[in-house]
């Protein structure tokens, strides 16, 4: 199983990626080698895997919550309709064809 979303990176640029089961969204953007750092590994303990979600996106899985919302509030770029943690979202197939945005450096 697998689905290919497109990722708009840093630059503007799209990179359309296979995203497989079992790996969680961070793990498909860094398998596929775009500019991602996750620093803690896929733990929520950092922003380093922000992303911004496209609308297709946000009406399938929602918006961040819990302790992945308090990081993202640290997050300068943070924006509270669109902004998740890409190490918590895992794979379905339902999101073939979906957007996602990576967010600024910090």
């Amino acid at each position: 199983m697998a689905a290919n979303i497109r990722v708009i990176d840093r630059e503007r640029n799209e990179h359309v990626i296979t995203w497989k089961a079992g790996q969680s969204l961070m793990e498909a953007l860094r398998d596929s080698n775009l500019p991602i750092l996750a620093s803690c590994g896929g733990c929520c303990s950092c922003a380093t895997c922000h992303v911004f979600l496209g609308p297709e996106f946000v009406s399938s899985i929602g918006v961040s919550d819990g302790d992945e919302r308090e990081m993202l509030e640290m997050a300068e770029a943070f924006r509270p309709e669109v902004s998740r943690l890409s190490c918590q979202i895992t794979f379905s197939e339902d999101y073939d064809g979906f957007v996602v945005t990576l967010a600024p450096e910090e």
